[in-house]
């Protein structure tokens, strides 16, 4: 079976086990959707360099939860006894896997929180990423959402511990589709804290498809961490929408380092005025990986700032893309937005292909976009080889020095230093 027919064939069997559901309509629409789309191939001007729908030969399977807590446990990110941790098993939520430790954090599976009190505030916001991405990926997690969660911090709650989300693929056995969903909704001047990750245990190839989209309200705080580093046979597709629809502040770091095919998309929709975004980024890549960033920050009202920086590194054979779009709309005067690519290759046959857009209809603005790509430093690789350090230890030196803009933005400590663990064990070399 082919899998146009697979999905089809799901889509039938789910909405028939679930009729009534208050979802039925929304992922009928997304099917049509689907439909006319079809997966993105390299017509499609924004899956230009990812070629994602060979994928698709490899007879990905949906799959029940099969894990216990000792599948998983040494995947848990360091300082998880002190966090609250959301498991999601082959894209469905695992209330076994997970804890909640914070009183003001208030989680439900999607369904039932759309028979409560925020039905009409999940009406509002599920599904907004579909605005700017208009694409068969996104709708095909839209059309198949099923074990999903609402996340609802109330007014005035400071999440006193962070949120800890897990994406595990059970590739044991088959090769599977995983769609991860969750809404989360930070109320007035809320604060929270996210660190997500993504784990395929077993050797079969998997596929994750995530969206997470968040809302931020008037004077609240979100700060989101994500790190990917997963096998050689995992491929992703990582969506993360972020809604500012009061004066509120974002704070993310995106690590990659290591999958198949990684796609981030990330988006930032600044709806109100004085609005703060900042956005970083480092992607770590070798093999033949291949990783594409797409980031959409959206000034919809005046006086909004946003700052966005990427650095990355590629050896190998490995293929690098970042396309980073600023739209300033005619109302978003006095915006101050700043993006920058900065990449090292580290082989002859690394590659990568960067694209800042910058698309400004307003006159009173301060904007500005760049990119480079280069090879180590040669200088400053002579200088400490001159002084007696091993080019090895001096490449691993001036690579760390690189990185450490990026890394130093994540404000949680444990996660912060499991990255510095992660990056020193990949260049073998440790600096103190």
């Amino acid at each position: 079976m082919d899998h146009i027919n697979y999905i089809k064939e799901q889509f039938d069997q789910l909405q028939t086990a679930e009729a009534g559901s208050q979802l039925q309509a929304f992922r009928s629409k997304a099917f049509d959707t689907f439909n006319q789309l079809g997966v993105p191939t390299a017509r499609n001007e924004e899956w230009r360099y990812t070629r994602i729908a060979p994928l698709f030969n490899n007879g990905f399977q949906l799959q029940e939860n099969n894990l216990v807590l000792a599948d998983v446990v040494t995947h848990r990110m360091p300082g998880h006894e002190k966090a609250n941790e959301l498991f999601f098993v082959n894209g469905r939520y695992s209330a076994d896997l997970s804890k909640i430790i914070s009183p003001s954090l208030q989680l439900a599976l999607l369904e039932d929180a759309l028979q409560g009190e925020h039905k009409e505030l999940i009406n509002t916001h599920l599904g907004h990423s579909a605005v700017y991405l208009r694409d068969g990926i996104n709708a095909l997690n839209n059309a198949l959402v099923q074990g999903a969660v609402f996340i609802h911090v109330a007014k005035s709650a400071q999440v006193e511990h962070p949120v800890y989300i897990y994406n595990v693929t059970d590739g044991r056995n088959e090769n599977v589709l995983s769609q991860p969903r969750s809404l989360f909704y930070l109320g007035v001047n809320a604060q929270l804290q996210i660190a997500e990750t993504f784990i395929t245990i077993g050797t079969q190839d998997s596929f994750t498809n995530k969206i997470m989209e968040l809302v931020v309200e008037e004077d609240a705080r979100l700060e989101y961490y994500i790190i990917q580093n997963d096998n050689a046979q995992s491929n992703l597709v990582s969506t993360t929408h972020i809604r500012h629809i009061g004066k509120s502040f974002s704070h993310g770091v995106t690590i990659s380092l290591n999958g198949g095919i990684v796609r981030n998309n990330l988006n930032i929709v600044l709806e109100k005025a004085y609005c703060e975004a900042h956005l970083y980024g480092l992607y770590f890549q070798q093999g033949n990986s291949h990783i594409d960033n797409h980031t959409v920050v959206d000034n919809v009202s005046p006086n909004c700032y946003s700052n966005e920086l990427y650095k990355g590194m590629m050896d190998g054979s490995s293929t690098g893309v970042f396309n980073g779009k600023i739209f300033v709309r005619q109302p978003a005067q006095k915006t101050n937005a700043f993006q920058s690519n900065k990449n090292v290759l580290l082989s002859n046959d690394a590659s990568v292909n960067t694209k800042p857009q910058l698309e400004i209809f307003a006159d009173d603005v301060k904007c500005s976009h760049g990119c480079t790509i280069g090879r180590l430093d040669e200088e400053g690789l002579f200088y400490l080889q001159s002084r007696g350090i091993s080019e090895k230890v001096a490449k691993a030196m001036l690579l760390q020095s690189f990185v450490g803009d990026i890394v130093d933005k994540i404000n949680i400590p444990a996660i912060r230093t499991h990255v510095e663990d992660l990056i020193a064990e990949r260049l073998e070399y440790k600096v103190d």
